[in-house]
């Protein structure tokens, strides 16, 4: 007796020849059209390396160019490019500013290989001071003055603001300039009422005398306050004084208007005392602000003060000299357990990282000062570098994202990194595809963070991160290693960056190397260095790598490409950081053109 199939229940009969045909073509065009739509959503956008293996590997059957770009994208409509920005291209490097930056591979929202997606261009809130070129000085105390005020715009540039110098020109803009006039006051205080009209004219922002400087992380939660823009009180800070106020342009006006109000105005014997005293909200917390106020000075720097008043400019000088010091040994504080200088391939990448290493011991040795056992103001239990262990400087081969590690990496072009990896310069193709390993630069870097079972996709974008958000941007510095070090890194780092000073530490004069202490021995260092005849040889590479850059014939141009398909990660990478380096550096040169023909420009 035959079996009786059910469903749900229900008999089945048997199925007709011709409807079990047309079943199964449904289910085969339901699977086609699955596969159209979903598959290039999967596929990373990036070059192929297929044109580039031909003769050395099976190619696969070729399409008519009826079915082009690609006929697993015959159902989506071209999309046009992001349109060029303003101020996005220096040299051969351009980018898209957009807030998507986390993507892997940026040529999928650029839709251009050479084109990087970077973060959102911070906005940054301005901060002024005032200075009245006008006064009568002689030309050493204007040199001296003038030095002053560029360390004090290079300061408050690395953390993020805009410095901009005023004077009695934006002064005479504001309304309350003629009645000022009209009032008999005293010079002092006349002056102290001309900063707040300069400040009032140019709207809402931060008023800062030219001696308090920003020493703290970054990260700092009164920083990060200022840096917002956004000062819903007219507010001065508990023992600063003058030394700061942020508030909004009518919170300004209001405030002016009392003070010229004021009967008893000629009395007064600033702008603070010329208004009522709940005119502002005083904040107790400044603990990243150093005021090296005249009162200051003479309470715990008495050798300075006394320098000062017998020498003006010259003791200027120093005073410049001690905030520079006191600026390196803060930021030296804040990461304790030194600095580490990227190595991924140690045994021969000395070449590749000696910049960043020689970067590394300048930021290490302690900075020239006239006081050394000093402290900033703001941070009078800080350890001086003369009297502890100098910064630790190694050489890890992967990144570690540590409480109180700084970390300086160089990014090699995927070309770079294969010549250093092999220690020659004959790259072909048939290596590229049969023997090298894909992003071997960035897998190596991230596999503490990520371990090993992750693609390109995923380490790219937490490397973006570990480059551009604000975290990264104070605790790391990356460099290209095709490019010389920049030299303008103080505007990095709000301090001059010594080249000659002490390391910290004392050796014994004993000449023997029996009697000098042993190095220690870095434990994260890897392999060890390479021999002279290696060293050499990796100079004459580094030659290549940058020359390999700048002119290359039709066979090299193939490599290139072909190592830059292999690695789209690495590759990647590198274009991020240049681009990223490379609007850094244009965002300061454009705000130097624009202040350069103001006052203190």
């Amino acid at each position: 007796m035959p079996v009786q199939r059910t469903l749900f229940g229900r008999p089945i009969g048997p199925i007709h020849p011709r409807k079990l045909a047309i079943l199964l073509a449904s289910v085969a065009l339901f699977a086609l059209f699955s596969l159209l739509f979903t598959l290039p959503s999967s596929i990373p956008a990036g070059p192929s390396l297929s044109k580039f293996t031909a003769g050395h590997i099976i190619s696969l059957p070729k399409f008519p160019k009826a079915f082009s770009p690609n006929i697993l994208t015959v159902f989506r409509p071209a999309a046009h490019a992001p349109p060029v920005q303003k101020n996005s291209t220096s040299g051969d490097v351009s980018w898209y500013s957009n807030w998507s930056w986390l993507t892997p591979f940026s040529s999928s929202v650029t839709l251009d290989e050479n084109r990087s997606i970077l973060p959102p261009l911070r906005q940054r809130p301005p901060i002024y001071t005032y200075y009245d070129r006008t006064v009568k000085r002689d030309q050493e105390m204007k040199n001296a003055e003038d030095t002053l005020l560029f360390t004090w715009r290079r300061a408050w540039w690395a953390q993020g603001f805009k410095p901009i110098i005023l004077g009695p020109a934006e002064a005479v803009n504001s309304p309350f300039y003629a009645e000022l006039q009209m009032k008999n006051l005293e010079i002092p205080l006349k002056n102290a009422i001309m900063r707040w009209l300069a400040w009032e004219s140019m709207g809402n922002g931060i008023l800062c005398e030219t001696l308090v400087f920003p020493m703290g992380d970054q990260t700092d939660h009164l920083l990060a306050y200022l840096r917002r823009g956004e000062y819903p009180k007219l507010a001065r800070f508990d023992k600063l004084g003058r030394g700061l106020f942020t508030g909004s342009k009518t919170d300004v006006m209001a405030a002016i208007k009392q003070a010229l109000a004021n009967p008893e105005l000629k009395l007064a014997k600033d702008f603070i005392s010329a208004v009522d005293a709940k005119t502002f909200y005083i904040d107790p917390e400044h603990g990243s602000l150093a005021y090296y106020s005249e009162s200051v000075v003479k309470e715990r720097y008495g050798k300075l003060a006394a320098e000062i008043s017998q020498d003006g400019p010259n003791g200027l000088i120093t005073l410049n000299k001690l905030i520079n010091a006191h600026m390196h040994v803060t930021w030296q504080n804040m990461f304790p357990k030194g600095i580490a200088v990227l190595k991924p391939k140690p045994k021969h990448m000395n070449t590749l990282v000696e910049p960043a290493h020689k970067l590394a011991e300048f930021l290490a040795y302690c900075p020239e000062s006239p006081l050394p056992a000093s402290c900033p103001p703001n941070h009078q239990r800080c350890s001086p570098c003369v009297s502890t262990t100098p910064m630790v400087t190694t050489t890890p081969y992967t990144y570690r994202n540590t409480t109180g590690l700084y970390t300086i990496g160089t990014v090699p072009h995927p070309y770079t990194m294969a010549v250093f990896t092999q220690l020659r310069s004959n790259i072909d193709i048939p290596w590229i595809r049969r023997v090298s390993n894909r992003d071997e630069w960035l897998s190596t870097i991230t596999k503490e963070l990520l371990g090993n079972g992750v693609s390109g996709a995923p380490r790219i974008s937490k490397f973006k991160e570990i480059v551009a958000s604000p975290h990264g941007t104070s605790h790391t510095l990356w460099i290209p290693a095709e490019k010389d070090m920049a030299t303008d890194l103080g505007w990095t780092f709000g301090f001059t960056i010594p080249r000659n000073a002490t390391n910290g530490h004392s050796e014994t004069p004993v000449p023997g190397p029996e009697r000098r202490p042993i190095p220690v021995q870095d434990a994260m260092n890897g392999l060890a260095p390479s021999n002279p005849e290696e060293i050499e040889k990796e100079m004459a590479l580094m030659t290549i790598a940058k020359e390999f850059g700048k002119a290359r014939t039709e066979s090299e141009e193939k490599v290139k490409n072909a190592l830059e398909a292999w690695n789209l990660a690495d590759t990647e990478a590198w274009r991020f950081v240049r681009a990223f380096m490379a609007r850094q550096k244009m965002e300061r040169e454009q705000w130097e053109e624009e202040e350069k023909a103001f006052l203190g420009g």
